[in-house]
């Protein structure tokens, strides 16, 4: 537990991929550090303390993204309002649509893609994180690549919201 400084650089990696903003990367990287030091009775030793660390900042950005869904939506006006920019170069369009790909990801399907693409964890290794079967893991990583391909290549159907 001594060498928490050691994670975090792939820590900062993962939460920036997941919330898709560096302002609520650091946040979530701090829950995450403080969620990890109040209980650090919990963690095994001999286990792996990345992993560990992975475990509790899905379920905190997990969490988070609940709580974010339950609490009152805004009205458009109050938006504020982003003017069109000019894009600079190829790659930088690129990035952004690949961001905003991921974003439009279910966040179950986007926290596999994540640990198994950026992260390059093994299946068993993001199962054990995420505290799903395997198998789980890899329908999951395959929808979520599926959907990503349509997402960026424009062939994606809206995704239709379920009201009760």
């Amino acid at each position: 537990m001594d060498d928490l400084a050691a994670h975090l650089p792939r820590l900062r990696r993962y939460a920036r991929a997941l919330t898709g903003d560096r302002h609520r990367a650091d946040d979530l990287v701090q829950d995450t550090l403080e969620r990890a030091l109040t209980r650090s009775s919990l963690w095994r030793r001999g286990s792996k303390l990345d992993a560990w660390l992975l475990t509790i900042m899905h379920n905190l950005f997990v969490n988070q993204v609940r709580t974010q869904a339950r609490q009152a939506t805004e009205a458009l006006d109050a938006l504020p309002v982003e003017p069109a920019q000019r894009a600079m170069q190829a790659d930088a369009l690129e990035v952004r649509d690949l961001d905003a790909a991921l974003a439009a990801l279910p966040v179950e399907q986007r926290a596999v893609l994540l640990l198994v693409t950026l992260d390059e964890r093994s299946y068993e290794e993001t199962a054990r994180i995420l505290d799903i079967p395997v198998g789980t893991v890899m329908s999951r990583l395959s929808r979520a690549r599926e959907r990503l391909r349509q997402l960026l290549d424009g062939s994606a159907a809206p995704a239709l919201k379920v009201v009760k």
